[in-house]
């Protein structure tokens, strides 16, 4: 048997990681400034959670949803308190696909309408109505297809207000800060408008914070920027710093029903610690306001690079434009300066998603690296 070969892989084989460093097979180091598209969010290995996970593992890993799990309470708790989300119910699931496929379903039954309203250069997950979502033909086969779905550029107003007026959509889903996409973002005045007119339409708004989410933009979400409200937001990546765990916010107004939402591994035992461990770290380490502190003096130091045609992003959610594609860039950081970093649909964009604690010193040697190259 062999594994269905669907990634380009990059020669190297990571056994071991601490921090922002990674250690392959052959002993070499690498610097992480990725963190395997935003997961990594308090560094690889930290020994809290470690600790935390742990002691989880010695005294019981799973059960289903069908007893009573205190994690997921504490969970609910922890998270109210560090997002300032106090008006909305929890419910957990395993990745950001599951979260915004849960998050798409939960509008349509609340609803009773089919249509999406989505953004071009989106990217919402690889299942079945996220992936219909995704302004992306290549990765969505005929079977996805067949779900309603508008897509609109971002600052639209005229396209958008003239497709929500047409009264088929169940909702509008929405990345305050495009990941995949490259890191375009809305303005605040488009994004108000947008939740003004869903409320207006009887069209729920999903803020996607799969990316963005969990203080990765200097705020615990993206959506915080724009003084808006969603009914529903989205989570993942940096949300179990590495461990599989997804979720929905959902806002107070949506009531729930036995059986409307299910998932058999989602809210585990191991899940729910290794997520508490990540909003520990954050509060006491009070990551959230080193990411801010940290995305601007990046972007000060990018502004001395006379490569660099444009810095994009907030927090540690960011990206360098060049006037050419950085593909090559990307694999010579890999193999000349043992440096991770990302792409994205825009192939000029270097994208630059390292743990939140990161320090100045890091983002030293990140520029140093970077210019041994360019």
């Amino acid at each position: 048997m062999k594994l269905f070969d669907v990634y380009p892989l990059y020669n190297v084989t990571p056994v071991k990681a601490e921090g922002i460093t990674l250690t392959d097979d052959k002993g070499e180091t690498y610097l992480d400034f990725y963190g395997g598209h935003a997961v990594i969010s308090i560094g690889h290995s930290h020994p809290h959670y470690v600790q935390r996970l742990k002691e989880q593992l010695e005294q019981m890993a799973f059960y289903s949803n069908s007893i009573k799990n205190p994690l997921q309470e504490a969970l609910t708790r922890k998270l109210e308190t560090l997002s300032g989300c106090a008006d909305y119910q929890l419910f957990l699931c395993n990745s950001g696909a599951e979260a915004n496929e849960n998050a798409l379903k939960l509008a349509s039954f609340h609803t009773g309408k089919a249509g999406v309203i989505a953004f071009k250069n989106s990217f919402h997950g690889r299942t079945s109505a996220a992936v219909a979502a995704t302004d992306n033909p290549k990765i969505n086969a005929p079977i996805n297809r067949q779900h309603q779905v508008d897509f609109v550029s971002l600052n639209d107003v005229v396209a958008f207000e003239q497709l929500i007026t047409r009264g088929n959509h169940c909702a509008v889903i929405l990345e305050a800060l495009q990941g995949v996409g490259g890191l375009d973002e809305p303005t605040s005045e488009f994004y108000q408008l947008v939740s003004k007119k869903c409320r207006e339409h009887n069209v729920l708004l999903i803020a996607d914070e799969v990316q963005s989410g969990f203080g990765r933009t200097g705020k615990f979400f993206a959506f915080q920027h724009h003084g808006i409200q969603p009914d529903i937001i989205s989570m993942a990546k940096g949300m179990g710093n590495g461990f599989p765990i997804g979720g929905i916010l959902i806002h107070n107004d949506l009531q729930p029903s036995f059986g409307m939402l299910g998932t058999t591994f989602g809210g585990n035992h191991m899940a729910c610690v290794a997520s508490l461990a990540v909003l520990e770290v954050i509060e006491k380490e009070k990551l959230i306001a080193n990411a801010a502190k940290m995305g601007d003096y990046f972007k000060q130091k990018a502004a001395v690079v006379p490569e660099v045609k444009k810095v994009k992003g907030r927090g540690l959610m960011l990206g360098l434009e060049f006037e050419e594609e950085v593909g090559e860039l990307r694999k010579r950081l890999i193999y000349n300066q043992h440096v991770f970093t990302g792409g994205s649909a825009n192939k000029k964009l270097l994208r630059f998603l390292p743990a939140l604690n990161i320090t100045s010193n890091d983002i030293d040697l990140f520029f140093e690296r970077l210019k041994n190259e360019l």
